[in-house]
């Protein structure tokens, strides 16, 4: 009788699939295309682009004289994503710690 149990037990041990989970933290499918940007926005263009989207922008209020309500506020739009992208490459720069894979 106790054969018959060990049977069943052996034969599904037997013909079972191996779970097929992935490893080694390839994490959920979202986060690579958000790495990707995560990087193209902290890279050395991106940091070039942010300085002359602070210059143009700052220029063009310094020196716009009488420009209109729109222009104002996408010259400030444009000169607050500068400063936000300068300010995280310096940052980076500055202050980079943890491991280096």
């Amino acid at each position: 009788m106790k054969h018959a149990q060990k049977t069943p037990l052996a034969l599904s041990l037997l013909l079972s699939k191996p779970a097929l989970a992935a490893g080694g933290g390839s994490g959920l499918p979202w986060e690579a295309p958000l790495t990707s940007i995560a990087n193209s926005m902290t890279g050395p263009v991106a940091f070039s682009l942010s300085l002359i989207g602070i210059v143009v922008a700052g220029g063009m209020l310094v020196f716009g004289g009488e420009i209109n309500e729109f222009a104002r506020r996408a010259a400030y739009l444009a000169l607050a994503i500068g400063i936000l992208i300068a300010a995280t490459n310096l940052l980076n720069t500055l202050f980079a710690a943890g491991a280096v894979v």
